[in-house]
């Protein structure tokens, strides 16, 4: 299969609302050592896409590819000593043609450059678009309740917007992990999806009193853990709904970045507070092989089901509106762009 030298993608050559989205075509560098070059089925659609678009996270180039997450077929990979010598390389079984997954930044393009440590097989049973709805998210549920907080077996955990696409992986893998899962959501239809996947109690939060109602299901406790991507609105709630040496374990803005608050907040409980990000869990090959083989076996046997919400084309237009309907709060389940067949 030919590298074209250049590929049309999704980017953005300046920060600000959605209109800054553009379909370009640019340059598709000579892959270096260590690089594999996949071609690209499907992008996933993140919350972190909108915070390179505005402005929260700087860009160190332009134009800014969007996407953090993809799925494809591998059209070349590295020929260099070091890397066909490196065992974790190995272990992968790479072949041309092969189905996989990557992790790296400027995904919505037809072709991308990856590090191999960043290319992840996908089972032949698990779909093109599968494999990239869960990637980031499925590594983000697992990684958070690993390393951030360590979900054991007689847990309570407390999971905000559990309706989402990244609160459901959450949601199922605290289940599978053995913990009793509180969630947070907007409306009724969404309470009946978390239920759909095992929500314990769900908390339809504009009519609720979030606090109040932890309180009661735990007994005033308060819950072990809380696994919060809505950010400002609901930080400081955070703090009332956790018990003695409870963790809260950050994870987005959605509703815009905390303010700066004081440490001491943490005192009165023994509290821990993580700001993780799932990137900072997969820096090295094994991490990446270990967490990504984990999320994918527990997809291939139905343990992590994967709700793909709405499928977008891949123009200006398809990414503009994925990342409204993203930001916009109706949406359940992952958004994807299509970009090849």
């Amino acid at each position: 299969m030919s590298i074209p030298a250049n590929v049309q993608a999704i980017t953005i050559s300046k920060q600000g609302d959605f209109g800054v989205i553009e379909k370009t075509e640019i340059p598709l560098p000579k892959p270096g050592p260590g690089e594999a070059v996949v071609k690209v089925h499907y992008g996933g659609v993140n919350f972190i896409d909108t915070y390179y678009r505005q402005g929260l996270y700087p860009l160190t180039r332009i134009p800014w590819t969007i996407g953090t997450e993809s799925s494809g077929t591998v059209v070349s990979l590295p020929t260099d000593a070091d890397t066909l010598n490196d065992d974790e390389f190995k272990l992968r079984k790479f072949a041309v043609g092969q189905k996989v997954s990557a992790y790296q930044l400027g995904a919505f393009a037809e072709y991308i450059i990856v590090p191999w440590k960043k290319v992840f097989p996908i089972p032949e049973s698990v779909p093109f678009v599968t494999a990239a709805a869960a990637l980031t998210q499925g590594a983000t549920a697992i990684t958070f309740m690993t390393e951030s907080y360590n979900v054991q077996q007689g847990d309570i955990v407390l999971v905000h917007t559990v309706a989402g696409g990244l609160g459901l992986l959450l949601l199922q893998y605290a289940k599978h992990r053995g913990a009793t899962v509180i969630g947070t959501t907007s409306t009724p239809e969404k309470a009946a999806l978390a239920r759909a996947h095992g929500v314990d109690h769900v908390i339809i939060y504009p009519v609720e009193d979030t606090v109040q109602r932890v309180l009661e299901i735990t007994n005033g406790e308060g819950v072990h853990a809380v696994f919060d991507g809505v950010g400002k609105d609901t930080f400081d709630n955070n703090f009332k709904v956790l018990r003695r040496k409870g963790t809260l374990v950050s994870i987005g803005n959605a509703s815009g970045a905390v303010p700066p608050f004081p440490p001491l907040k943490l005192v009165e409980k023994n509290l821990k507070l993580l700001r993780p990000t799932m990137g900072n869990y997969l820096v090295t090959a094994e991490e990446g092989r270990r967490y990504i083989g984990e999320l994918y076996d527990l997809v291939d046997r139905g343990v992590l089901k994967i709700n793909v919400y709405k499928e977008y084309p891949f123009s200006a237009e398809g990414a503009q509106q994925a990342q409204k309907d993203l930001t916009g709060g109706k949406t359940t389940g992952k958004l994807v762009v299509k970009i090849a067949d």
